[in-house]
Parts: C-alpha cells; structure tokens; sequence
C-alpha cells in the first residue's frame, strides 16, 4: 500500500563501504525523492551511482541508517518492498534464449502475477513498445535497442511505484531513444517515479526534473535542474557537470 504523503523515497544518514575494498564509501548521506518525480542521479565513473542504485533496491544492504521506499524499510520488508519498484539495469537482466513472451510469462510470475495478468501485460508492453512481430522469436537473436526496449518490458510488468533506471538508452538507435523517453514520460504522467541514471546528459536535460550531482560517495549537489542550472551559471546539464566534477579521467575499479 503506498501512502500519498510519503516521500518514494527516503534516505537517512545511510552508511556502507565494501568490505576489504578501497571502493566507494557512503557516510551519512541523505535523500528524499518526492512521489511523481523524475530524477535524475548523475556522476563521473567510480561515483557511486551503480552502488547508491544498489542501496535503494536491497541488492545491497546499507550498514547504517535507513532507506525507504513509500515509508517501507528496504532492508525489513522484502515482499512488499519489491512489489513496489522496477529494476531496468544496464546489463540485459533476462533469458537471451527465451523470447519476449517466455521471458514475460518468467518474471511476471516471479512478481507475484497471475496468469491473466501477465498475458494482458505482455500484450500491452509488446504493442507499446513495437515488439509483436518479434514476441515469439529467441531474444538472443535481436538488435541492442529490442533488447532495450525488452529489458524494460520486464521491469514494469508488475506496474510499479518507483522504476529504476540505470542506462536505459545506452547503444540503441534514435528512433528506439525517442520511444523509449517517450514511453518513460507517459509512465510518469500516469504517478509512477522515475530514478534515472545515465551519461546521456542530453538525453537526461528533457527527461529529469530533479537531478543529484555524485562524487566519491558523496552527493555535492540536489535541486532542480533549473534551479542547479541557474545556481551555478551554467547553461546546461553537461557544462554543469564538468563544473562540479572536473574534467580528468575517472577511472572505475
């Protein structure tokens, strides 16, 4: 159940670091993301975008503080937590020798679906994300951008509050980058939030009303990009980046 008033999502004074590894470390670090925002989460290699990302859907545990999606506690209610968020990572996240429908049917059951559910889902993604031709053929055998556009199929099947994004866009073609950010538009005018990640700066200008600026663990700015925009003299979300993060090589190990 999502309470309105909640914020999607909220931080407080979250702590972690790998162990045994000089990694990216998070001390004390909060966050809130309102309901229906479009979020952006952006910064240079090494970070820790990939690990906040990882923080926020219990793929990680936090080894202080507290995060929460609409009230829920990451880290104390796994079933109602996860109904509540999709995942679209960066690395395709299905069964390259099924194909859509087969992967669909897998992990629509896997969120809690039933069967009448999952076929009406699947006919409705497939057609809105320009799949019906393909929806029986091996996913192996198509394109980056299909692959794309099933990875994303996959993490809203189950209709969630919170979608997660991490490259959603990265290696496909014009056309697919339109529907895709089209599609993610429609999502969130409908109340679902969006957290996108990306070096796609561009691409995050006409998408993200809210953005987070990231280094070494730390999140060194939070406004709206307007208001970042402004604040800092910048006219745009690249130049703002260069700004605040500099201009060396980053090197993520």
């Amino acid at each position: 159940m999502v309470i309105k008033h909640l914020p999607a999502i909220d931080i407080q004074n979250m702590g972690f670091r790998y162990q045994g590894s000089s990694g990216v470390i998070f001390s004390n670090l909060n966050l809130k993301v309102a309901k229906g925002e479009r979020f952006g989460l952006f910064g240079p290699n090494g970070a820790g975008k990939t690990t906040l990302i990882s923080l926020m859907t219990g793929l990680l545990r936090a080894d202080e503080g507290h995060i929460r999606l609409f009230g829920h506690d990451i880290g104390q209610k796994h079933v109602e937590v996860n109904h509540l968020f999709g995942f679209v990572p960066q690395d395709f996240s299905f069964y390259q020798e099924l194909s859509p429908v087969e992967n669909m049917e897998f992990f629509g059951a896997w969120s809690g679906l039933d069967k009448q559910k999952i076929r009406k889902r699947t006919d409705e993604l497939l057609h809105i994300l320009g799949l019906e031709e393909v929806r029986d053929k091996p996913v192996e055998k198509f394109s980056g951008g299909m692959k794309r556009r099933v990875n994303l199929a996959i993490g809203v099947i189950h209709e969630p509050e919170i979608l997660f994004l991490d490259e959603p866009t990265v290696g496909v073609d014009v056309q697919t980058r339109h529907a895709i950010i089209d599609y993610l538009l429609a999502l969130n005018k409908n109340g679902t939030t969006l957290i996108y990640t990306s070096h796609q700066l561009s691409e995050a200008e006409g998408l993200c009303q809210q953005v987070a600026l990231m280094d070494d663990g730390k999140i060194i700015a939070h406004n709206s990009l307007n208001g970042l925009l402004e604040g800092y003299n910048e006219d745009n979300l690249e130049h703002l980046f260069l700004n605040l993060t500099g201009k060396d090589y980053r090197n993520d190990v």
